[in-house]
């Protein structure tokens, strides 16, 4: 715990400002950080910030295509022109920015310095690096890692330092919190560093804007990947005994995506556990990152995620122990480019532990397991990996069980959770909506049953006009105990031309609109859904994902 000056343990809250958001000013001082707010009201609040909006894809590489960024290009080292003109163009982009922000006031110059004093540090460093690895004796490879560090952190510089400036000029007694480590030849772990830069600050008088990014030994990036800014944020939370966390996003913790089911059919949460929040960051949702989560969880610290651009809504609240009172799905989430990875041997049968070897396979590959299924004799891991990262599992797998039949396909999951999903007969309900939902439209029929799993294939949906084509590969809905195989686009257009899907507002009574929200690349998540069918899971092409207790 960090012992703060005139701040009493769950007093404060601790305030993370998502990338999008944080990219448009206007609307973070209106909303968030001012806004109508005077005096001792402006403080008692720590706001971590996340780097622009497409500034981290710019310094690493981009989160979604892969394209190669200023680390990429570097760690490829085959032409130094091309990591020198993607610095530069980096810097260009941070200056444009700050002209944006600033226009001709005096505090551009001072944004621009700064912006100039980290990117051209951060360039001479690199090209010192590249000049000494090529006499041989030094290996680039083994100092990657800090290269990764040290550009993912001025992203979260620039936006944190530009948010400093905006705030001074508001007469906001607003205190830069820099975490990067920039120049420091001090070693400290993430606590540590938390509270040297904290401890001289007075939460009741002073604003403090801290980096998302903060060094530490064995690199923030590398620990928490691109989740690290909520790592950082968490932590603080932890450390401060903050009485509330809460970030801001560009979209609303929701039913669904509204672009797939419909504005009208959508709601802000309102209400749930850590428990969903682990499931959503199981299937890669930007709700929040695991480990923040845990770190949260573990010491009852409720995390409130609010839309930046709906003030008046007071967002989703995540707690340990909340429980709906009636059992029903609170959230509809999909998650594309899975791989489903089916492994037949029936030699396994009888034998316990078959599957390790398996799961040390996956490992030594860093393919991440999303869920499994298994019987007798077969075992399907379902992986969410690039599709280059497949064949060589595959292979390894079959030079090691000489008997097995091994085979793989892309395919996507589409998942209904929700904190109680405890209601009797729940698979057989699930099944039979589903079927009532075939016969209004395309045939079914089953292809094979396993031991503890009915297994369904489904025929391609035609066109139906209503139905929306998302996803181009089959689709896996996993229940408690009935796995539902269909394709992506009889799945997703059940969900919007059944018309099952009936929202309900939260249990704080409250209504949340988000007609801006986003569709986003693996899925949407959402609140609390009911159907005038009683399977309103599987009645939707979606089947339920029971929490373990």
């Amino acid at each position: 715990m960090i012992l703060l000056p005139n701040c009493r343990p769950g007093i404060h809250t601790v305030e993370k400002i998502g990338g999008t958001s944080i990219s448009n000013p206007a609307a973070i001082l209106e909303n968030v950080l001012v806004g109508r707010r005077k005096g001792s009201a402006l403080y008692n609040r720590i706001f971590v910030l996340s780097a622009y909006n497409g500034m981290t894809d710019r310094l690493l590489e981009h989160k979604k295509t892969g394209k190669p960024g200023v680390y990429a290009l570097f760690a490829r080292a085959r032409s130094r022109a091309a990591w020198v003109e993607a610095v530069a163009e980096t810097h260009r982009e941070m200056t444009r920015i700050n002209a944006e922000i600033f226009g001709s006031s005096p505090e551009r110059r001072v944004a621009d310095d700064f912006v100039s004093d980290r990117i051209e540090g951060v360039r001479g460093c690199l090209l010192d690096l590249q000049r000494v690895c090529s006499y041989g004796h030094f290996k680039l490879e083994e100092h990657l890692n800090a290269v990764r560090e040290i550009l993912a952190a001025q992203g979260e510089a620039h936006s944190t330092h530009n948010t400093v400036l905006l705030l001074r000029t508001l007469g906001v007694e607003a205190m830069f919190v820099d975490m990067t480590g920039w120049r420091d030849e001090t070693e400290m772990s993430l606590d540590a560093r938390i509270g040297a830069a904290l401890s001289a600050i007075d939460l009741g008088k002073q604003l403090p804007i801290v980096t998302g990014y903060s060094r530490c030994p064995g690199g923030l990036v590398r620990l928490y990947g691109r989740g690290y800014t909520e790592a950082t944020f968490a932590r603080i939370a932890v450390l401060t005994r903050a009485k509330e966390a809460i970030i801001h996003k560009e979209f609303h913790l929701s039913t669904a995506d509204p672009k797939i089911v419909g504005i009208e059919r959508v709601r802000a949460v309102g209400r749930t556990n850590y428990d969903v929040a682990d499931q959503l960051a199981n299937l890669e949702l930007e709700a929040i990152h695991w480990a923040a989560a845990k770190e949260l969880r573990h010491s009852n610290i409720p995390l409130r995620i609010k839309n930046t651009f709906d003030p008046g809504c007071d967002g989703t609240v995540i707690t340990r122990d909340y429980v709906t009172d009636t059992p029903r799905a609170e959230i509809v989430v999909g998650f594309r480019g899975v791989y489903a990875l089916e492994f037949f041997d029936q030699d396994m049968a009888g034998v316990i532990g078959y599957d390790a070897e398996i799961l040390q396979t996956l490992k030594a590959h860093a393919v991440r397991v999303i869920t499994k299924t298994s019987n007798a004799n077969t075992i399907t891991h379902y992986l969410a990996a690039a599709p280059e990262a497949i064949a060589p599992v595959v292979k390894a797998l079959e030079e090691n069980f000489l008997t097995a039949n091994i085979a793989s396909r892309k395919v996507s999951i589409v998942s209904a959770i929700g904190s109680a999903l405890n209601r009797q007969s729940l698979t057989a309900i699930a099944v039979q909506a589903l079927a009532e939902c075939l016969h209004r439209g395309p045939g079914s029929a089953p292809a094979h049953a396993q031991r503890g799993y009915n297994v369904y294939w489904t025929n391609p949906l035609r066109d139906r006009g209503a139905a929306r084509k998302v996803w181009a590969a089959g689709v896996v809905l996993i229940a408690s105990s009935v796995a539902l195989v269909m394709s992506p686009q009889e799945a997703l257009a059940l969900s919007a031309w059944s018309g099952c899907l009936q929202p309900i507002p939260s249990d704080k009574g409250g209504v949340c609109h988000d007609p801006t929200s986003p569709a986003h690349e693996r899925g949407h998540a959402g609140a609390q859904l009911r159907a005038q069918h009683p399977a309103v899971v599987s009645a939707t092409g979606v089947a339920v994902r029971s929490p373990l207790r």
